[in-house]
């Protein structure tokens, strides 16, 4: 398979419906306003804010925020090592092209290879990287000092988002959310520009301002007829990905595989594994997917972005899952597990928002 037709050819046909829900790219506050109430209640019902720092106490404030990406990839032990993606974190530095090939090199990692900032979320300054050249141009557009993951481009296009959660007191956890990723495509008839493709799309052109700049250089291309053209590379919701709710497809072999990756990190209890596949079928059976991330308390149940889910069905969601990071968090505490102060996590915040807006534009 080349890295093109990796690229440009899904096993999965995007979902059918509605392209966009009314409420799927309402700014945060409006959203996340009766989330964050909740929180606030939550907060006062089992005293202390905080609480779902604790609900993964070997990874920084939980996983929350501002906690690295190596970090928790780094707990992984055993057998379920071999499902990672290899990695390899390096510090950015204009200078510094040469010490990160030797660390690729090291890892024993292929070109394409796929930069991500090791603080981060949603996507934010992930790019693929095609060669040295483009190595070269990342490092000195990332925040010097700074600290990159290069990780193997795994290029099965499947990807899913495996949300799993286990109270202390359980002896087995649960799969409580599976999100189905699709990228977006367009289709050339030989006629139109890029540009006129992604207005034309029934859901791109609902959001253009998702996809046109960082296909800013290739909008006046004309694909060919039935040339399928990518949109985006990140698999993120709010950079443009296609999110199909795949809970009800859980499987007893899906849960029993994803409790032995839990199991192989230092009290794991609350969070999504994202992961890449060929066949959906494979996956289900819990084999024959590469791990890509994982992600700790501030992870979401992204199911909620399938723009077939009802707003009332997105906030019970989150509300269902929050309350359960409350929970967690107070028996981790009870066990002796000290939650991060709120000065803490908003320094850590704080640090995030600014690294994150000095990214470079993710593919």
């Amino acid at each position: 398979m080349t890295l093109d037709t990796a690229l440009d050819t899904p096993p999965l046909a995007q979902p059918r419906g509605k392209p966009v829900s009314y409420f799927e790219f309402w700014p945060d506050w409006l959203f996340y306003f009766p989330v964050a109430a909740h929180w606030i209640a939550l907060g006062l019902r089992h005293r202390g804010f905080m609480l779902p720092t604790a609900a993964n106490p070997a990874i920084t404030a939980g996983g929350l925020c501002g906690e690295s990406k190596c970090e928790i990839l780094d707990q992984v032990r055993g057998p379920a090592r071999n499902l990672l993606a290899r990695y390899t974190r390096v510090v950015a530095a204009p200078d510094g092209l040469a010490t990160a090939e030797a660390a690729r090199q090291a890892a024993a990692i292929e070109y394409p290879v796929v930069a991500k900032p090791d603080i981060g979320c949603n996507g934010t300054g992930v790019r693929l990287l095609r060669g040295c050249d483009d190595l070269a141009r990342y490092l000195k557009a990332f925040p010097a000092g700074e600290s990159i993951v290069l990780q193997e481009f795994v290029a099965e296009e499947g990807e899913a988002g495996i949300f799993y959660v286990r109270h202390p007191d359980e002896p087995v956890g649960r799969i409580t959310s599976i999100t189905l990723k699709h990228a977006p495509l367009v289709t050339g008839d030989g006629v139109s520009t890029l540009r006129q493709l992604v207005l034309a799309d029934p859901r791109a052109g609902r959001v253009p301002h998702l996809y046109l700049p960082r296909l800013a250089h290739r909008l006046h291309e004309v694909p060919r007829p039935g040339e399928r053209v990518r949109l985006v590379f990140v698999g993120n919701h709010c950079k443009g990905s296609i999110f199909e709710d795949g809970s009800p497809l859980a499987t007893r072999a899906l849960a029993a595989s994803f409790e032995r990756i839990a199991r192989s990190m230092p009290d794991f209890h609350f969070g999504r594994i994202d992961v890449r596949f060929a066949a959906l079928s494979d996956l289900l059976h819990g084999a024959a997917f590469r791990i890509i991330e994982i992600n700790g308390a501030g992870s979401e149940a992204t199911h909620v972005w399938d723009p077939r889910t009802t707003l009332c069905g997105a906030w019970l969601a989150q509300f269902q899952h929050y309350g359960t990071a409350f929970r967690i968090g107070a028996a981790n505490r009870a066990r002796g597990h000290r939650p991060c102060g709120l000065r803490a996590v908003y320094r850590l915040w704080r640090r995030q928002k600014r690294l994150m807006a000095a990214y470079p534009l993710n593919d």
